[in-house]
């Protein structure tokens, strides 16, 4: 098999705490841009303990940046200065371009599991201040393909020849949800030099054709350049694979607001505290 992307980096990530209070795993955040980019940071939460997230995101800004939250179980209500309100539960996403500048909130729900997912994905320089808005994305208009030993649910970007239910207006990234059978096996083409990384929800598999190696559940695996993804299911695995073209722009990062210097950021909480931080 030609042109198969090697793995380059295992993310184990760690267990953090954000927001009010959420229990989750930083699977790789503010030391990764470089290998990471256009990805910024990597959330992932699994618990049946409402403790562990019940406290939630209030009310916090954001800008420069697009966040993903995909859920495969639970639910979270969200708000944003936009005028936004909403719940996502079971296979919805809620993808939100942050832009020039918006405060919102996110509040997870009890639920028998909490389980899923943020990804913050960086807007390029041209594009920071563009005006902010919600994507919402509905399990039922995700598409989903069923192939002889796979399922692939399409959030973001396109699978063969399938549009997935959304579609970024500024990087054009692929979000796949895969499960694949043990013993089967799965591949998936994309540019050659694309970021491209999974995260094994759960289970595990081999990466590479001509290698036994296995990697198992909870980890980040970032591949190097190529034109083909490969996977052999060594159990049942179900992974999200995320894949994007790199930025290569300066990165400054404070909190939860991603610019391109130093003189933009100071600029930005400037405004948070004068009350001139959105716009429009």
């Amino acid at each position: 098999m030609d042109n198969v992307r090697a793995v380059k980096k295992i993310s184990k990530g760690m267990r953090a705490t954000d927001g009010a209070g959420v229990r989750l795993v930083r699977v790789f955040g503010y030391h990764d841009t470089q290998d990471y980019d256009p990805f910024l940071m990597f959330d992932a939460f699994d618990s049946v303990d409402p403790e562990d997230y019940i406290k939630g995101f209030p009310w916090h800004p954001h800008r420069g940046i697009e966040t993903i939250t995909y859920l495969i179980e639970g639910e979270m209500e969200h708000g944003d200065s936009l005028g936004n309100r909403g719940v996502i539960k079971d296979g919805d996403c809620q993808w939100m371009t942050a832009g020039s500048g918006i405060i919102h909130q996110e509040m997870p729900k009890a639920s028998k599991r909490m389980l899923g997912a943020q990804l913050w994905l960086n807007l390029p320089a041209k594009d920071k201040m563009t005006p902010p808005k919600y994507g919402d994305i509905k399990a039922e208009s995700v598409p989903v393909i069923e192939e002889e030993n796979s399922k692939i649910h399409v959030i973001a970007g396109e699978y063969l020849g399938t549009q997935g239910a959304f579609e970024g207006s500024y990087v054009k990234a692929t979000y796949l949800d895969v499960e694949v059978k043990a013993g089967g096996r799965w591949h998936y083409d994309s540019e050659e030099t694309s970021t491209l990384f999974i995260y094994i929800v759960e289970g595990e598999g081999r990466f590479s054709p001509d290698s036994e190696e296995t990697i198992t559940e909870r980890q980040a695996v970032l591949f190097g350049e190529g034109r083909r993804f490969f996977v052999e299911a060594k159990t049942n695995i179900r992974f999200f694979l995320l894949s994007g073209s790199p930025l290569k722009e300066p990165i400054a990062w404070g909190g939860p607001i991603v610019m391109n210097t130093k003189e933009e950021l100071d600029r930005a909480f400037a405004e948070l505290e004068e009350g001139t931080f959105i716009k429009g």
